[in-house]
């Protein structure tokens, strides 16, 4: 293990005893691995999203510094940032509908036409409910497909983070796609 893998878990455990200093002093340490899991985010949104990487990092890392939890390890600190980087997009996405159901203007792209990125909100928020669904039934698959799809994290990466063999990873992966897509499609038909 590298020094800056346990400098990360010193840190996590300092902002767990109060230490406010600490959470300044983790964020160039974790940065990289934050500012890859909003890119791989932003990704799947629409074109014309507003929210950028940066921002996406900023406020998640604000709700992380700030909330009260028992950070075991620098997988599980960029774990939960994923979870709560989904959310984020998942809540910005809502106030994307929210805002078109009210009669806001949608921004068309004349050279494509075909480009619905009211439609794209929708799918995240099918997706986010699907997987919110699995989440109850089935969290450890849940979370493979958040860090996997969402974060962008290979099954070698995933495994490690969650503790498990990169066999069960796929197998996990591969069950819940399956899951997911019949939730969806049952949703959209109901």
């Amino acid at each position: 293990m590298s020094a800056e893998f346990g400098e990360v878990t010193v840190l996590l455990k300092a902002m767990n005893g109060g230490d406010k200093s600490a959470a300044e002093k983790l964020l160039p340490l974790v940065y990289n691995e934050l500012h890859r899991l909003a890119r791989s985010y932003m990704q799947r949104e629409r074109s014309d999203h507003t929210l950028q990487p940066t921002a996406l990092i900023n406020e998640a890392y604000l709700r992380l510094a700030r909330d009260n939890v028992d950070w075991q390890s620098r997988q599980h600190f960029i774990a939960v940032a994923a979870n709560v980087m989904r959310r984020l997009l998942v809540d910005h996405a809502r106030a994307h509908n929210a805002e078109m159901r009210a009669g806001g203007l949608e921004r068309v792209d004349l050279e494509d036409p075909l480009v619905n990125s009211r439609g794209r909100s929708e799918e995240v928020l099918a997706l986010h409910e699907a997987l919110t669904n699995l989440e109850a039934f089935d969290p450890q698959k849940a979370k493979v497909v958040e860090l996997r799809y969402f974060g962008g994290f290979s099954v070698e990466e995933i495994a490690d983070i969650l503790k498990m063999s990169p066999r069960s990873v796929k197998r996990h992966w591969a069950l819940a796609r399956i899951w997911l897509l019949r939730e969806m499609k049952s949703a959209s038909q109901g």
